[in-house]
C-alpha cells in the first residue's frame, strides 16, 4: 500500500497543505491528451486500450505534480459489462439502449463483467508500477442510482421522468435493478483493488433529484451496502462516497462505517461543511469547475476561502465537480501553486 499524502489524509492526518488531484483531471483540456484520444475511433475503446488509458492517466500527474492519479475510465463500463449496449455520441454525450420494462434486465448479467473489464484492470495494474509511491492511484465507479438512471433514461436527463415514475410506480423491479447493480459495483470495485487502486471513489453524480425518503433508500442505502462487502475483502481501502447536489441531507452519509471521505459538490458551503461535517469526516472538494476557467486574481481569492474554511481540518483540495474542457492548463498549475503554498490564516 503506497505512502502517499492523499491516503495519510484519508485516514485523518492533517499536514500543513492538504493533498491535490482533480476529478476529470485527465481530459480534453489537455493536449496531449487530445493527441491520444485522435488516435483512437470510440471512446469506449478508449477506454478499453490499457496502453492509452495508462498514458493519459498519468498525463496530468506528470504536468502538474498532483497527489492522486484516477485511473482513466468511465462509470458507463459497468452497464456495457452487463450486456447493455453503450455508446458516445460526439457532442451529445453517452447513449445507451434504454430498459423499458422489468423483462429488459433478463439481458444483463455479471457473468460477462471481470472479462469485459480485463483491460481497464489491466491498466490499472500498468498504471500503479508507473507511479512513485507517494502518488495514490484511485479507481472508481458509478453508485447504482446514478447508474440506473443512465439505463432506464438510455442517456442523461432534463428530469428523470423514466426512472423515478419507474421507481415510484415498480419499486419492486426497481429494487432488483439496484441489486444487480450493488453486486456488480462491488465485484468492479474490488477488481480494481485487487489489480492495484490505493482508494476509490463512488460517483452518485445524479443523487439531488431524489427527494428525501427516496434519497435514503435508492442513493445511501446502495452505497453502504457496496462499501461494507468492499470493505469485507479489502478493510484498508478507503472509500470516497460523491453525493452530488443533495445539499443538507449530505449529513445523512457522515457514515464512518462506509466512507472514508466525502467529496462535496459547489452548492454545499464550506463553512456549513467546516461545522457540520468535518468534525465527523474527511471532505473534499469544491472549487466551481468554472473558477478553474477563470482563473487569475478569481482563482486565488476563491481556492483560498475554501482552503481558510477547510484546510485546517482533514481536507482534500478538489473540485465540485470534474474538470471541463475549456480550462486552461495553466490554471490547473496556478491552482496547484496556490494549494501548495497556502498558510493557514492562524500563521
Amino acid at each position: 500500500m503506497s505512502e502517499a499524502k492523499f491516503l495519510k489524509t484519508l485516514a485523518g492526518t492533517r499536514f500543513p497543505t492538504p493533498p491535490i488531484w482533480l476529478m476529470r483531471q485527465a481530459g480534453r483540456y489537455l493536449p496531449e491528451y487530445r493527441a491520444v484520444r485522435a488516435t483512437t475511433r470510440s471512446f469506449l475503446e478508449f477506454c478499453y486500450t490499457p496502453d492509452k488509458a495508462v498514458e493519459v492517466t498519468l498525463q496530468p500527474v506528470r504536468r502538474f505534480g498532483l497527489d492522486a492519479a484516477i485511473i482513466f475510465s468511465d462509470i458507463l463500463v459497468v452497464p456495457d459489462a452487463l450486456g447493455q449496449r453503450v455508446w458516445f455520441e460526439e457532442g451529445e454525450g453517452p447513449k445507451l439502449e434504454a430498459l423499458t420494462e422489468p423483462a429488459d434486465f433478463a439481458r444483463l448479467t455479471r457473468a460477462r463483467l471481470p472479462e469485459k473489464l480485463a483491460p481497464v484492470y489491466e491498466a490499472i495494474r500498468r498504471t500503479r508500477a508507473e507511479l512513485q509511491p507517494e502518488t495514490a492511484l484511485l479507481g472508481f465507479a458509478g453508485a447504482p442510482f446514478t447508474l440506473a438512471c443512465y439505463m432506464i433514461e438510455g442517456g442523461g436527463s432534463r428530469d428523470f421522468a423514466k426512472v423515478k415514475s419507474w421507481a415510484y410506480r415498480h419499486p419492486d423491479s426497481f429494487g432488483l435493478l439496484i441489486d444487480l447493480l450493488v453486486d456488480a459495483v462491488v465485484d468492479h470495485l474490488v477488481n480494481q483493488i485487487d489489480a492495484g487502486v490505493d482508494a476509490v471513489q463512488l460517483f452518485d453524480s445524479w443523487a439531488g433529484v431524489l427527494p428525501e425518503e427516496q434519497l435514503f433508500g435508492w442513493s445511501l442505502e446502495p452505497m453502504v451496502r457496496i462499501a461494507h462487502a468492499v470493505h469485507a475483502r479489502h478493510p484498508r481501502t478507503p472509500i470516497i462516497a460523491f453525493p452530488r447536489a443533495v445539499g443538507p441531507a449530505t449529513l445523512m452519509y457522515r457514515r464512518n462505517d462506509a466512507f472514508a471521505a466525502l467529496s462535496i459538490d459547489t452548492g454545499i458551503g464550506a463553512h456549513w461543511a467546516a461545522r457540520e461535517l468535518q468534525p465527523h469526516i474527511c471532505l473534499q472538494g469544491n472549487l466551481d469547475p468554472l473558477m478553474l476557467v477563470a482563473g487569475g486574481a478569481a482563482l486565488e481569492r476563491e481556492a483560498t476561502r475554501i482552503l481558510d474554511k477547510l484546510g485546517n481540518g482533514p481536507f482534500v483540495f478538489n473540485l465540485g465537480h470534474g474538470v471541463v474542457p475549456q480550462t486552461p492548463p495553466e490554471n490547473v498549475a496556478q491552482l496547484v501553486d496556490i494549494v501548495r503554498n497556502w498558510k493557514p490564516p492562524s500563521s
